[in-house]
């Protein structure tokens, strides 16, 4: 695992197996790779991460499509090889069309015709440059998500931000060793 050495789960503390016992409802992996083995490697708080992210799959409203659209704005913002290896395919088998993929991967705009698409596209790259919201970006999401869904997916932005700075900080390597970004 790039600066981290492999954690097996013979390491685990039972709060860190609850853990992934947790994660094992959500994700097909084991729960050990990607931000995971970072995650708990801190005792009480990488749990409650994991919580959060098991909360954030099952109890979500935002469409799972969009979920993986916005995903593949922000990690592809940290470069973060791991978290696209695991959403660039998830991506495109929930509906978003290959060529926006591409277009996200190789840094160039995508050109989106769905109006739901272009709103989570256009608002998750707006905060990612301005650190930001624009009062119409804010209306425009209120008036296409809903208030209530519309906070979840800033708070997505937020937390796949972390995902990025994690996965990117301990340059934790994809299953396969490729490197998907450039």
């Amino acid at each position: 695992m790039g600066r981290l050495s492999e954690l097996k789960p013979t390491d685990l503390s039972a709060d860190q197996e609850r853990a992934v016992d947790k994660l094992r409802g959500v994700i097909s992996r084991h729960g050990l790779d990607g931000p995971f083995g970072v995650w708990l490697r801190m005792p009480g708080i990488g749990p409650a991460l994991i919580d959060l992210f098991v909360a954030q799959r099952q109890q979500g409203k935002l469409e799972k499509r969009l979920f993986e659209l916005m995903t593949l704005v922000v990690i592809r913002r940290w470069s973060a090889q791991f978290a696209w290896f695991a959403h660039g395919a998830r991506a495109e088998e929930l509906g978003i069309a290959p060529a926006i993929v591409e277009a996200i991967r190789t840094r160039r705009a995508p050109v989106i015709t769905r109006e739901d698409e272009k709103l989570v596209y256009e608002l998750t790259t707006e905060i990612m440059d301005k650190h930001a919201l624009s009062d119409a970006m804010y209306a425009r999401g209120k008036a296409v998500l809903s208030e209530a869904v519309l906070i979840e997916l800033i708070f997505s932005i937020g937390f796949y931000n972390m995902v990025g700075i994690t996965l990117t900080s301990f340059d934790v390597p994809t299953p396969d060793g490729s490197r998907p970004l450039d």
